[in-house]
């Protein structure tokens, strides 16, 4: 079997995903770069912001790895969406109790 030095076929998925603003996408960028790649020989992955959007970069040996990390991915990129959706407005609308 291959190791990554000896791969020569990587493949690389990108995503753009908007957010409603750029403390959104940062918020999502922080949540999501704590959990490391459960492959990192295999999997490398960047994210990064450009304003409003967080841009995920995968590259992967194989076109199903890339399949799999990109699905777990969005999955938690649904996550983060709905939980500020649901707690995100409006905790900063909300004074703080001293």
């Amino acid at each position: 079997m291959p190791t990554v030095d000896q791969q020569t076929e990587w493949h690389t998925i990108t995503v753009r995903i908007p957010f409603a603003n750029a403390k959104h996408a940062a918020t999502a960028k922080q949540v999501i770069e704590v959990d490391r790649e459960l492959q990192p020989q295999a999997v490398r992955r960047v994210l990064s912001l450009e304003d409003n959007i967080l841009v995920a970069t995968f590259t992967t040996l194989t076109v199903r790895l890339a399949r799999l990390v990109l699905n777990a991915f969005l999955e938690n990129v649904d996550l983060v969406v709905r939980t500020i959706s649901e707690f995100g407005e409006e905790s900063e609308r909300q004074p703080s109790q001293a």
